[in-house]
């Protein structure tokens, strides 16, 4: 009986190398192509280098200038804060005065917005002591109250809006009532002032109206300017 032979076995085909050379064929020429890049950026780079010259001063000016920008800022920022400080509780400050000396004190800041202002604060004062008329002719009638502890003393309570609110259109034919103070309002004082149009002034608008040199206007809000456009 004659054996049988083993089957033949069929050699594959070449694919998987033929594949491999394709991808080693495509890097080399992606290598190609970015070496071919950079000797073309390189040799335009030296034949115009002032460009990157000019592009690295304009970044380093523009970054100085915002340096410069925010180091002015900081200073205006300390220097406002050391103006305030000193318009408050500095030699000759706020704080020092007696609440006599505040009343003019008040008065001459009014004048300095350009308002006509007299103080008339003194017994029976119907609860006004500075009366003042802004450029476009509103009458402003301010209760000063200046406080010996400002900040830790007792704040001005509402009972000093009640009896302004009853008197200042009344008897003084005002536009707008405003309670000036060093120190600090209640918090009935702030809610009733707001629901009636009582305006407050307290310690740290003060300081920004006395420092900043902003009309008392500027510094409180719901008030709009004078027509006349005086807004610093």
């Amino acid at each position: 009986m004659a054996s049988r032979r083993p089957p033949v076995r069929r050699r594959r085909g070449r694919g998987p190398a033929r594949r491999d050379d394709a991808t080693w064929l495509v890097y080399g020429l992606l290598a190609l192509l970015a070496f071919s890049t950079a000797v073309t950026v390189l040799r335009w780079l030296a034949a115009n280098w002032w460009i990157p010259v000019a592009a690295a001063l304009a970044a380093g000016t523009a970054a100085l200038a915002v340096l410069r920008v925010r180091a002015l800022a900081a200073r205006e920022h300390r220097l406002r804060a050391a103006r305030l400080r000193l318009a408050l509780s500095g030699p000759g400050g706020i704080d020092h005065m007696t609440p006599d000396a505040f009343e003019f004190a008040v008065r001459d800041l009014l004048e300095r917005d350009g308002c006509r202002a007299r103080k008339v604060g003194r017994a029976n004062d119907q609860s006004v002591d500075v009366l003042a008329e802004d450029p476009t002719g509103r009458r402003w009638a301010v209760q000063c109250k200046h406080k010996r502890d400002p900040i830790g003393g007792k704040p001005v309570g509402v009972g000093v809006l009640y009896a302004l609110a009853g008197t200042y259109q009344r008897a003084h034919r005002a536009q707008l009532a405003v309670v000036v103070t060093n120190g600090r309002f209640s918090r009935e004082a702030h809610r009733w002032g707001n629901e009636q149009g009582i305006h407050l002034v307290d310690r740290a608008a003060l300081a920004r109206w006395a420092a900043d040199g902003r009309p008392l206007w500027n510094v409180l809000p719901r008030v709009p300017a004078p027509r006349d456009g005086r807004r610093n």
